[in-house]
């Protein structure tokens, strides 16, 4: 694939946050320039029918948990076993990926609070030999935890079969214990996609590096701080970075599909995630996920200036120049018809997750389902499935209630980083 293709095939760029039915006529969802108001409370009927629509699309199981004020809905739709059709529950505990990176940002943003790291200080000065030379001088933190370090993913050289590709690493890897330093070594071997603060380039190397500068600072393992610091004064009762291959608590099996290389979708709930760490490796609850952008927003993880430091962003823009979202420092803002959301997304072998809530936590989603990389590719990247425009529908009817909405000038991307760094192609 050239370049261009494959940056189309990573972001997923038409599937977004749009009304299915208005998609389907040609029109998508604008961001008015002034965001109107969502209607108060939920619309349970609508919530329920719009998740039922992403099941019929050909989701295998999905669940969700949403917030406006005081009301709160929980609903789930499809299967967690296509053999033995064992239904999906709201409280299913569930791989969340990438939304990890917020919880480790807020850990390293806590150590920056008791002055053990200058968010604009070199790596080079907290992790000397592992990032040596030029890179390790001009890297920041800051450009770590936003993304514009312009260090490489370790996906790749960690899953060498996707570049053929097809998925016989995800099999080889599946009880593979690797070492964050070994991760590292992958990331930095890769091809560098700019200088360092000259672009965004989403990079999962980023983030084990900041685990290790988490450990390196406090002299304890990343898990274990960010348990002690992140999860539980946030009031987390299911939320973990699991000690083996298997998913703690009642759980959905993970369909892989890998854009029809893997056929029919294989199971990889049961795996080893030491590959994504501090990036990506912990397991939540959608409740959860709320409680915890609802703590983090509201100054429970991070003093205020802190948390300010969180939501300094950078723009991400697509290869014709619209922005799409804005990054912090892990994580990013959404533009919505009824206002401003914050959050992140996930994307693992066989799971993705959602999590966005205005910026006072009142009106928050977060969902999760069990089939990954459904659609299909072509010359200029994925193909957009009828599942992505449900799961549009679903999330603006969770944030933005029943509202009516105007032509588009651009979509809206759903999980806008989840496919960031699989890659995939020739």
């Amino acid at each position: 694939m050239t370049s261009a293709a494959r940056f189309s095939t990573l972001r997923m760029v038409t599937a977004g946050l749009a009304l299915g039915a208005s998609l389907a006529a040609g029109t998508a969802v604008a961001v008015p320039a002034a965001a109107e108001p969502a209607p108060a409370g939920l619309d349970r009927a609508a919530l329920r029918s719009s998740l039922d629509a992403v099941r019929d699309a050909g989701m295998y199981g999905i669940y969700s948990s949403v917030r406006d004020g005081r009301a709160t809905w929980q609903g789930a739709s499809g299967v967690a076993d296509v053999r033995t059709r064992r239904p999906v529950h709201p409280t299913m505990a569930h791989r969340i990926g990438s939304v990890s990176k917020t919880f480790t940002a807020a850990a390293v943003l806590q150590q920056v609070a008791k002055g053990r790291v200058d968010l604009d200080a070199p790596i080079g000065r907290y992790l000397p030999g592992l990032v040596p030379g030029e890179r390790g001088e001009t890297v920041t933190v800051r450009m770590l935890l936003n993304h514009t370090s312009g260090i490489g993913d370790y996906i790749g050289g960690a899953f060498p079969s996707l570049t053929i590709p097809n998925g016989d690493s995800l099999d080889d890897n599946r009880f593979r214990t690797f070492r964050p330093e070994e991760l590292v070594s992958f990331g930095l071997a890769a091809p560098a996609p700019g200088a360092p603060g000259q672009l965004w380039s989403y990079s999962n190397t980023n983030y084990i590096l900041a685990g290790l500068l988490l450990e390196k600072v406090t002299g304890t393992g990343a898990e274990s701080y960010i348990t002690r610091h992140v999860i539980r004064p946030a009031g987390l009762r299911n939320t973990s970075f699991p000690r083996t291959p298997f998913i703690p608590g009642p759980h959905s099996k993970g369909y892989e599909a890998l854009y029809g290389l893997i056929d029919p979708p294989k199971d990889y709930s049961v795996y080893n995630m030491s590959w994504a760490w501090t990036a990506g490796a912990m397991v939540s609850t959608m409740d959860d996920l709320n409680t915890f952008y609802r703590a983090l927003l509201g100054g429970r993880i991070l003093d205020r200036e802190r948390l300010a430091e969180m939501q300094r962003t950078v723009p991400v823009s697509d290869p014709q120049g619209n922005v799409y979202m804005h990054y912090g420092l892990g994580i990013y803002a959404q533009d919505l018809p009824c206002g401003r959301f914050w959050g992140h997304d996930g994307g693992v072998f066989g799971y993705g997750t959602y999590s966005m809530s205005s910026a006072d936590g009142r009106k928050q989603v977060s969902l999760g389902f069990n089939l990954m990389k459904y659609q299909e590719l072509d010359e200029n990247g994925v193909v957009p499935h009828a599942i992505d425009f449900a799961l549009g529908g679903h999330l603006l009817q969770a944030t933005c209630g029943s509202q009516p909405t105007t032509r588009a000038q651009r979509p809206l991307p759903f999980l806008p980083t989840a496919h960031l760094s699989i890659p995939v192609g020739k």
